[in-house]
């Protein structure tokens, strides 16, 4: 992006094409920006562009513009100016070879060419309104049988983040499922649900969809509701996840253990799958099918262990059979079933078994790094 400038959430735009200066008017107003424009008129003797490009004071010039949307037309006109972050080519000829030699000559970042990059352009506008970092850590959570305790451990996950003080969406993914608020004791919470977002188009704002959700527990979640509707497009899916992801922090997403096209858009765009496991061979059996339809979209599958079975697995041989790097075991946590009925979410008693667990987990993921260690 732009760097540290200041830029006020608002581009810069620099054409004298008005059929150009039309179309990128448009996008930004799509993407909820108010930008600056400048024509760059060059300067006498063909200096380019300090003066052309920087010379307006405020927001409104080069090297402060969080964001530069330079004109094909305007490139020649912006080769002296001084080299940054967050400069894009923009034209309409999807044909001119010597587009690339341009962008070169004034540091751009990327050429776009319009109409076919609009979404991408859009998206990098909305960047920079919403200010975007580092994308938000998004881990999800699978159980490889059933009754393995997959959403009670990523409510866990949720819980003990936002404890940490990490900004945290809890995303309930499995629309069959019993619903992630009630398990946090918010059903009645007001905010959207899923059934709100199933006629999402295009970008969903990262900061509007926080907003929108119920916050429970110090955490915003997204569930379903108790209505009969329990399909949402995937393209829909895939924005509203996308949104979470802007926002920074952690997400966490409870998914069900069947792949379809829905629960795929939402493993492509996770950090690391925490495959739920019993130690036992049934189980470990079972979750061998979860694990091979999870690995055609997941980058990073990686098994928790939770509980052993009288005569059962180590942790290590359930690993092994599964082919999966193993992330840590779960004890049964005595007295948790009694607490969650009583309205007390998974994770809130801080020396209980879950919760170590959560907090090592988040305290290696989370570290300086931010990263998740092997």
């Amino acid at each position: 992006m732009a760097g540290s400038a200041p830029g006020g959430g608002r581009p810069l735009i620099i054409t004298e094409d008005p059929l150009l200066l039309d179309d990128l008017l448009r996008l930004c107003a799509a993407a909820g920006a108010e930008p600056h424009v400048r024509h760059a008129v060059p300067e006498p003797g063909g200096a380019a562009g300090a003066g052309a490009a920087g010379g307006e004071a405020g927001n409104a010039g080069w090297e402060c513009a969080p964001l530069v949307l330079v004109g094909d037309d305007a490139a020649r006109r912006v080769r002296g100016a001084p080299r940054r972050t967050g400069v894009l080519l923009v034209g309409r000829d999807l044909d001119d070879p010597r587009v690339w030699q341009r962008a070169v000559e004034i540091g751009a970042e990327e050429v776009l060419r319009l109409p076919d990059a609009e979404s991408r352009l859009v998206d990098r506008i909305a960047d920079v309104v919403e200010g975007a970092g580092r994308p938000a850590l998004t881990v999800g959570v699978i159980g490889g049988s059933g009754g393995a305790g997959a959403s009670t451990l990523a409510c866990a996950l949720a819980v003990r983040a936002a404890r940490a003080g990490e900004r945290t969406i809890l995303i309930d993914g499995d629309p069959l499922g019993g619903g992630m608020d009630v398990l946090l004791g918010g059903e009645s919470a007001e905010g959207l649900r899923w059934p709100d977002f199933a006629a999402s188009r295009g970008r969903v704002g990262a900061g509007a969809l926080e907003e929108s959700l119920p916050e429970l527990h110090d955490l915003r979640v997204l569930s379903w509701d108790r209505g009969d509707r329990v399909v949402v497009p995937p393209a829909a899916i895939r924005s509203v996840v996308a949104a979470a992801r802007r926002r920074g922090g952690v997400v966490v997403v409870d998914l069900p253990r069947r792949v379809d096209e829905p629960v795929a858009e939402v493993l492509a765009q996770l950090d690391l799958v925490l495959m739920v496991v019993p130690g036992e061979l049934r189980s470990v059996a079972a979750a061998g099918r979860v694990a091979a339809g999870v690995r055609m979209v997941a980058r990073d599958v990686r098994v928790v262990v939770r509980g052993r079975c009288p005569g059962g697995l180590d942790p290590e041989s359930v690993a092994g059979l599964l082919g999966a790097p193993l992330a840590g075991e779960v004890p049964v946590e005595v007295g948790l079933p009694g607490r969650v009925a009583e309205g007390e979410p998974p994770g809130t008693q801080a020396k209980g078994a879950l919760a170590r667990f959560c907090d090592n987990f988040w305290q290696r993921a989370l570290g300086p790094a931010q990263g998740v260690p092997a």
